[in-house]
């Protein structure tokens, strides 16, 4: 039996790296999900020329981009440490074994053990 400990103090941890950088591009809507803020917004009553919102857009695409592939991972991450609570961490979401100790090192949220690495993940 795995000490899952480990694996849920590197969770947390990264639960925590993913919050701060969540918030630094982000922010929470009513719904609890998160949208993307542009940088710098300016306020409605300033005037912009055509290239100042053509950039605002562009910045605004990539922070979309990146909030939606953290969002992803904290989503995984928050999967893991339920799973954890439940005495299920560690089984391999489409096969059942044991997933590899090598691979929750690595990624700690893993869904699948090597062999069905290509099957879920």
């Amino acid at each position: 039996m795995m000490d899952t400990n480990i694996y849920k103090k590197k969770l947390e941890e990264e639960k925590k790296v993913l919050l701060e950088e969540l918030g630094g591009i982000g922010k929470v809507d009513k719904n609890g999900d998160w949208d993307a803020v542009p940088e710098g917004e300016m306020s409605s009553q300033e005037v912009q020329d055509e290239a100042d919102m053509a950039d605002k857009a562009e910045d605004y695409e990539k922070r979309s981009s990146i909030l939606n592939s953290l969002e992803k991972r904290l989503a995984d991450i928050n999967n893991a440490l339920k799973k954890i609570e439940n005495s299920t961490y560690g089984a391999c979401e489409v096969c059942g074994n044991e997933i590899e100790e090598d691979r929750l090192e690595v990624n700690p949220s893993a869904k699948t053990c090597k062999i069905c690495i290509d099957k879920k993940d």
